[in-house]
């Protein structure tokens, strides 16, 4: 019920105002109802006097109003004013004082809240000590003012017997405790609402109330002696001590509410050690108005300090938590060598990314024993040579798991001593960068392979620019030939840079040779998908450059009629497969049978057989030039 009139009092302050009167009305007749029971409550737990040790009904209506928050205001104060004037007007009260009663009581309820909101974030909760002594605070401003609109009501419309200040005081004592015994209980249960707790919890916290309850009756039977002074404490105190250190702060606000009616009712009635009729009603009043207000501070500040240690344990383990994640996601670990004890301490992720087994203890020497032995004793030395004028070392070593897989690891250590200069601890990070290392690796390797690129390629430059000076017959064929055999050379480059030199597709290096004069219509090209390495790439461009360029000058591309067809297969051999060429020309003009041996046929037949160990057949036919390669790959 609490739960509903809770979110309909929400929902009044920006849903639908027809369904916010209504459920804000709801909630001031129950309030009302709850306000009228806890004053008859009281009335029925008076004292022989006439006292009211404590007034419940001042808590309802300060609790309901810190709970339910500002958007029930009006509803809590008309349900706590209807039901001071009704319960006042069944007594012997008048209109006028009851009224009177009425804005004391609301307004007693508006402070407490209102200083509660001003102070205090929404929604306030017993969960930390600054919100218990806030509440105490606010508890004792707003009664202190609101006897006094009491004491006023007393004396203008009523003949009390007693003198204006001890009206007062018996007003503010039962006010007070009234709201700092049953408010924390209202505003408990508001916040089990919001966030309802564990099941464990509940049913613990229920058992605890629950032996409160049988202890409050020991306590009650025992009789008034001496001895039994001490008694009450040791019984109540560890159960105290139990709810709060074990549940929420509502818990510990139901135990200070179940001890409290064990108090007023020992007193009114006269057993017990607050109803021992040897003494006086006021110092039985006063001992017990005490004693409640011990037994409830003492709940509420154990609960707010357990509460306050289980929100920072738990802000620390999520903490713990994100730190362990960002090491584990950047492959770092922290550790402690303590050089006295010879132990040493590492987060939790070491096992995962050391390799080691997380339920076995991982001593110094269980690390040292995995460290490479090329890199041991270097390790070894750094460590012992950490001195007060050089405490920090930074080495990179490797480190084998224990299944075998080798890995990098960077360890950066400093060093702490003592007042004579002896090692005391040594902590540090240890980072695995076995991924940075084989990217120098591979880094290296790809600048060595580069370099021994480059070489060769400015050699084959070289030697084309060289060799092709004796077959020219001016300057300008010269530069022209060149210019077409760089460019051959080029295309045959971006094709490896574009596949990141892990090879070419032999069909595409053939297309890209053919493409200035051959096409779709004149050329044919048939065979299975073959990755050429890259050795194989650059040299065979060259060839088929050759090929192409005769083709195009003197072949069957030089004709509107010719054909160009080019297959490949890949053939067994005896240590490894060999890459089949066929390259033949029909349909153009009749070609010579011992054409001049120039530069281009040179590099046909002697390239492939010098550079990559295979072999050529080129056949000046009638019919058209035919060139059979062979090579290994």
């Amino acid at each position: 019920m609490l739960q509903n009139l809770r979110v309909q009092a929400q929902r009044s302050d920006a849903g639908d105002p027809a369904w916010g009167w209504m459920s804000l009305s709801w909630l001031a007749v129950v309030i009302g109802g709850v306000y009228i029971l806890s004053a008859k409550l009281s009335l029925s737990l008076l004292t022989p006097d006439g006292v009211a040790v404590f007034w419940p009904a001042a808590g309802v209506a300060a609790g309901a109003l810190i709970a339910f928050g500002p958007h029930a205001r009006w509803a809590v104060v008309a349900g706590t004013m209807v039901a001071t004037i009704v319960a006042n007007l069944l007594g012997d009260r008048n209109l006028l004082s009851s009224m009177v009663f009425a804005v004391s009581n609301a307004g007693e309820a508006l402070l407490t809240a209102g200083l509660i909101e001003r102070f205090f974030s929404s929604p306030f909760n017993l969960d930390r000590l600054r919100h218990v002594l806030g509440l105490l605070g606010a508890a004792i401003i707003a009664t202190a003012v609101s006897g006094i609109g009491g004491t006023l009501g007393f004396a203008l419309f009523h003949g009390a017997p007693a003198s204006s200040f001890v009206t007062w005081q018996n007003w503010f004592a039962s006010d007070a405790l009234g709201i700092i015994t049953i408010a924390p209980l209202i505003i408990g249960l508001a916040s089990t609402t919001r966030e309802p707790p564990a099941r464990n919890e509940t049913i613990e916290g229920l058992v605890a109330l629950a032996s409160l309850v049988v202890m409050s009756v020991i306590v009650i039977a025992l009789p008034p002696e001496p001895w039994t002074t001490v008694v009450p404490i040791a019984l109540l105190f560890p159960v105290l001590l139990w709810i709060a250190a074990r549940c929420r702060p509502v818990f510990a606000a139901a135990a200070a509410f179940i001890v409290t009616l064990a108090i007023v009712w020992t007193t009114t009635i006269g057993i017990g050690h607050f109803g021992d009729p040897g003494l006086p009603m006021a110092d039985r009043v006063l001992a017990a108005r005490a004693g409640i207000l011990a037994v409830a501070l003492c709940a509420y500040v154990l609960a707010a300090l357990f509460a306050e240690r289980r929100q920072h344990e738990a802000a620390f383990a999520e903490s713990e938590a994100r730190l362990q994640e960002a090491l584990t996601a950047g492959a770092v670990t922290t550790f402690v060598w303590d050089v006295g004890t010879r132990s040493s301490q590492r987060s939790a992720n070491a096992a995962q990314i050391l390799g080691f087994d997380p339920r076995q203890i991982f001593t110094p020497n269980n690390f040292l024993s995995r460290v490479h032995p090329d890199d041991r004793e270097r390790f070894k030395a750094l460590v012992r040579g950490v001195i007060p004028e050089r405490p920090a070392y930074t080495v990179t070593f490797r480190f084998k798991h224990p299944d075998g897989r080798e890995v990098w690891i960077e360890e950066t250590a400093k060093a702490e001593f003592d007042a004579v200069g002896r090692l005391v601890r040594l902590q540090g990070l240890t980072l695995d960068v076995t991924a940075r290392k084989r990217s120098e690796e591979q880094q290296s390797l790809l600048i060595a392979a580069l370099d021994h690129r480059v070489k060769n390629l400015l050699g084959r430059v070289a030697a084309v620019a060289k060799d092709m000076r004796h077959g020219s017959d001016s300057l300008d064929d010269y530069i022209r030939a060149l210019d077409r055999r760089m460019q051959s050379m080029a295309g045959a480059h971006a094709l490896l840079s574009q596949n990141r030199w892990d090879g070419v597709d032999l069909a595409e290096l053939v297309r890209r040779q053919l493409a200035p004069n051959g096409t779709d219509a004149n050329t044919t090209l048939g065979g299975p998908n073959i990755m050429l390495p890259v050795a194989v790439t650059q040299t065979l461009a060259m060839v088929l450059h050759e090929l192409a360029m005769n083709a195009a000058k003197y072949g069957a591309l030089s004709t509107p009629h010719g054909r160009v067809d080019v297959n490949w297969n890949r053939e067994p051999g005896e240590d490894a497969a060999h890459l089949s060429i066929a390259w033949r020309e029909v349909g153009g003009p009749a070609v010579a049978a011992s054409p001049d041996c120039r530069y281009g046929v040179s590099i046909i037949r002697d390239l492939i057989p010098q550079e990559l160990g295979g072999s050529v057949d080129l056949s000046f036919a009638s019919s058209g030039l035919c060139c059979k390669m062979k090579i290994p790959l």
